[in-house]
């Protein structure tokens, strides 16, 4: 625009300037004359014009400048976005690369744990021939004994000798091959273990990394049955009647006849008589002292409540923790937990526990026997019960019910019971999970936990 603008101003510069040369002549010659008049009306609009031009040349010129900042400043902008979006690209592209690299791995885990299966399988079946082997010569030993007995009347030939001490070694060298595939089982059971505890771990990296809600709260391991009973502690056995004979807990109604899951009624040892909820499962009956199966009942008690229970023993309940230590005080129990996901997965965890009277706050200690999901609770640590109105611990809002704690742990089975959404991130900070120290977090549909004494021996 500047540039057409200097063209009209270098024409219009001659005119100003014969126009200064009339003004003079006329001046001098006949300064009063109408003609001069005119031209000097003229000289005037040609003056106010090229001033109004030069001064819109000036406003444009300062526009130019301004309109070039804003268009440097829009460049550099649109240089720092590209530059971002290709760090983000390449940072995707990482992501991706990764975790192609981590489902490879994961397929070759399942690979090699399909073959571990299928030796251990043939093991097994080698083992079982070596069991029938071993009975046929078991037999034929028992044989050789009423020989041996025949043989202290009478001196033994030298054929019999020779047999005696070739079956001799022959089932010494049996044994031998018995223990050597024991003990190549056993390893394969650790290589199996290993295999189990990578593809674990993998799928778990896999599952974070994945936008999947539902999945990412779940358990995501293969349905197993639940894990046999260990062998029992020898410790001192619980009491299986109260002062007046009554049954002390679910175990010993169970060893009295009653075999049938129901609500029955127990006196422990020095306590009242009371209703609990007594589940038979493994060829005895547990005592049941927590349940939730639809978020139905409140669990955002007071500490009276949870001393002396709440809810209906027929669906959800808190059995009260004056109820429970009534019942562990007269011996060693079992903890068990069990626990399942929205997918209908089952999972449980058991602990040889002791707990504290109500002068310890019901102090709670734990040591992890055996699962099927990693653990998620403070072992060999005091634990004292807490709620929102009383305990040690004050732990934010958001963390509703009563539990044990060491500090405030994410994990909390009587807390605010969540349904997930179809749509939308959970607040993890707000539904009933199991969160190991070192996993992801795994949201519950329903928990049932149960003690039994550690004297195991209807489990044989």
């Amino acid at each position: 625009m500047n540039m057409k603008i200097i063209p009209v101003l270098l024409l219009l510069a001659p005119l100003t300037l014969s126009a200064g040369a009339d003004v003079d002549f006329f001046s001098v010659g006949s300064a009063g004359s109408p003609e001069t008049k005119s031209k000097f009306a003229m000289l005037d609009d040609v003056r106010i014009l090229a001033t109004g031009l030069l001064q819109l040349g000036h406003g444009l010129k300062d526009f130019v400048h301004k309109t070039k900042g804003q268009m440097n400043d829009i460049f550099q902008k649109l240089y720092i976005f590209d530059r971002s979006f290709y760090e983000l690209s390449l940072q995707t592209s990482e992501i991706k690369e990764e975790e192609e690299q981590l489902r490879q791995t994961t397929a070759r885990l399942q690979i090699n744990n399909e073959e571990i299966k299928n030796l251990s399988q043939e093991m097994n079946l080698k083992i079982e021939d070596l069991i029938q082997n071993k009975i046929q010569l078991q037999e034929q030993v028992w044989g050789l004994e009423d020989k041996v007995t025949k043989l202290a009347i009478t001196q033994p030939s030298m054929q019999e000798t020779k047999e005696i001490s070739s079956l001799k070694a022959f089932v010494e060298q049996q044994d031998n091959d018995i223990k050597q595939l024991l003990k190549i089982v056993e390893d394969q059971h650790m290589q199996l273990d290993r295999q189990h505890n990578q593809i674990m771990e993998l799928e778990d990296k896999l599952n974070h990394m994945e936008l999947q809600e539902l999945l990412e709260d779940s358990f995501t391991w293969e349905q197993q049955e639940p894990e046999p009973i260990p062998s029992a502690v020898h410790k001192p056995l619980a009491r299986t009647h109260g002062a007046d004979g009554a049954a002390a807990d679910c175990t010993a109604l169970y060893h009295s006849g009653v075999q049938a899951s129901g609500v029955y009624t127990i006196q422990p040892n020095g306590s009242e008589a009371f209703s609990v909820y007594c589940e038979m499962k493994f060829g005895t009956s547990w005592t049941v002292i927590q349940k939730r199966v639809d978020g139905s009942l409140d669990f955002n008690q007071t500490w009276d409540a949870y001393t002396n229970g709440f809810g209906d023993l027929h669906g959800e309940f808190w059995l009260g923790l004056q109820k429970i230590y009534s019942i562990t005080k007269q011996g060693n129990y079992i903890l068990r937990i069990e626990l399942q996901d929205w997918r209908e997965n089952r999972r449980h965890i058991e602990y040889t526990f002791s707990l504290g009277g109500p002068d310890t706050n019901y102090t709670l200690q734990l040591s992890r026997m055996a699962g099927s999901i990693p653990n998620a609770l403070p072992e060999r640590t005091r634990l004292r019960f807490s709620t929102g109105t009383a305990g040690e611990f004050h732990c934010p809002e958001n963390q509703q019910g009563g539990w044990w704690h060491s500090e405030c742990e994410e994990t909390n089975l009587n807390g605010r019971y969540v349904t997930p959404r179809s749509r939308g991130r959970l607040d993890r900070s707000k539904g009933l999970y199991w969160k190991p120290k070192k996993g992801r977090y795994y949201l519950l549909k329903s928990t049932k936990i149960m003690i039994h004494p550690t004297d195991l021996k209807s489990f044989d």
